[in-house]
């Protein structure tokens, strides 16, 4: 038997679809949305599914930025043949990303026991999406919005990938958000730290979706319900991209922080009451 259904798959994979690149926590929406349909959140195979459907999100990225990526990937291939060409940004972007990525690969491989295990528990979910909230918030305050994508540092790179740490380890507290702060509080603009988070998503998503495939198929679940969640998180997430960077464009982060807050809350209650376990 399958550890999760064709209709359990259609609705995980609108609610990743939805809260993969807002700043809320896919992963704690996911965790909250199992634990209401009845779905064992620390299941092997269910942790494996929650991972592989993120690369239907994933693709919603490349899709969308597809002239952005081809421009990068273009530029930095020029650079590994050209040494004059190493001086453009797009080559020395391409690398920054690489290079960000490591730090969230390495403590993920490290600590996947407790990833999957004890910090797996929706308590911590609860209070990660509250502590993150005071993150966003403050990060969005202090934040003076005076540098554009062409600003970006090797520096803010690093410091932005590796605030993907903070949601690997504490589901709930968002990586979007966690990466998004991070670039607000380096004076990044609004749109411009959103699209470096969207950026940095992409290697660190898609490898934890194709590690965990083989956990996800090996450990219950059938080819169906990944295909079918996949494919709806796809559509949703593009949709998903393209409503946020209008949002940012116009708009604070405050609506999220309050909706976090009001989320974790609601959390600790069905906890604190028996209704969710964790």
């Amino acid at each position: 038997m399958s550890a999760i259904s064709i209709g359990q798959a259609v609705v995980l994979g609108v609610v990743e679809g939805v809260t993969e690149f807002l700043p809320v926590s896919s992963t704690g929406h996911l965790k909250i949305t199992e634990g209401l349909m009845g779905i064992p959140v620390d299941d092997k195979s269910v942790v494996a599914f929650t991972a592989v459907i993120q690369v239907g999100a994933i693709a919603a990225v490349l899709v969308y930025f597809f002239k952005d990526i081809v421009r990068i990937v273009s530029a930095w291939g020029r650079g590994l043949a050209n040494r004059e060409e190493r001086y453009h940004h797009d080559y020395k972007f391409a690398w920054w990303v690489i290079y960000a990525t490591i730090p969230i690969v390495v403590v993920g491989l490290a600590a996947k026991p407790l990833i999957d295990g004890p910090l797996a528990s929706l308590w911590v979910v609860a209070g990660s999406l509250i502590v993150g909230s005071g993150l966003m918030w403050a990060a969005d305050q202090m934040s003076r919005h005076k540098r554009g994508e062409d600003d970006i540092s090797l520096k803010d790179a690093m410091l932005v990938g590796s605030s993907q740490i903070l949601a690997l380890l504490f589901p709930g507290f968002s990586r979007s958000g966690a990466t998004m702060s991070t670039g607000l509080i380096l004076d990044l603009e609004r749109v411009a730290a959103t699209r470096l988070s969207f950026f940095l998503g992409i290697p660190a998503l898609t490898g934890a979706g194709l590690y965990e495939l083989k956990d996800a198929v090996g450990a219950g679940v059938s080819a169906a319900p990944l295909v079918v969640g996949t494919l709806v998180s796809f559509v949703v997430a593009y949709a998903s991209i393209a409503w946020l960077l209008k949002f940012v464009a116009k708009h604070s982060f405050n609506a999220f922080v309050v909706y976090r807050i009001v989320i974790g809350v609601l959390l600790f209650g069905l906890l604190g009451t028996g209704v969710l376990h964790a």
